[in-house]
């Protein structure tokens, strides 16, 4: 079996030409890739369904737009926090327990939320805080298949992506700063028919 390089904490940027409804312009990031599989969250589905009607004790914590995420097509029904605590950049993306206690790294300041844990405990220490409702799954190789199909292109994430205020915007924020040909990618249109 070959190795997989490890792609956690990067983001997954939707090419023009990815069909998947559920994935139309998605920036997702991945908090877990290996042989086993990857798991993601789309950064860019906000649902006008507040943190504070399913997860109250969060709201306060949350940011702008203090709303849940769709964060993929899988369990829905699950929610995940994703955090940004600033000073926890890290110089690697080496999984650590260090942090606050209900806050696990991903990747630099971007860690996964203990939504169980008191959110007092984490008050202090968060910078920001996005919660999604499920997630984005590939089954082992099955990631690596849709990048050798050019479904998505790969790049470095940035602590702000997590809680862009204007989620609807990101597609193209992220590209935009690519340097590189994918900079232009964000010029295309919604609707390349009506060009």
């Amino acid at each position: 079996m070959t190795e997989v390089s490890s792609l956690t904490g990067r983001l997954l940027v939707a090419t023009p030409a990815l069909a998947d409804p559920n994935f139309d312009r998605a920036v997702v990031l991945l908090l877990d890739h290996d042989e086993e599989g990857s798991l993601g969250v789309v950064l860019n589905r906000p649902t006008p369904v507040g943190v504070g009607d399913i997860l109250e004790s969060w709201a306060s914590l949350a940011g702008e737009p203090g709303v849940v995420f769709q964060g993929g097509p899988v369990s829905l029904d699950s929610a995940l926090g994703v955090a940004v605590v600033p000073g926890e950049s890290g110089r690697s993306s080496a999984r650590t327990e260090d942090g606050p206690l209900g806050w696990r790294r991903v990747h630099g300041a971007i860690g996964l939320v203990d939504l169980e844990a008191p959110p007092e405990l984490l008050a202090a220490a968060v910078g920001s805080l996005r919660i999604f409702a499920g997630y984005a799954g590939w089954g082992p190789g099955q990631l690596e298949e849709e990048l050798a199909e050019g479904a998505w292109y790969v790049v470095e994430s940035e602590p702000g992506d997590v809680s862009s205020p204007a989620p609807e915007r990101l597609w193209r924020a992220v590209l935009r700063r690519q340097r590189s040909e994918l900079a232009m990618v964000a010029t295309y249109p919604d609707d390349p028919s009506l060009n």
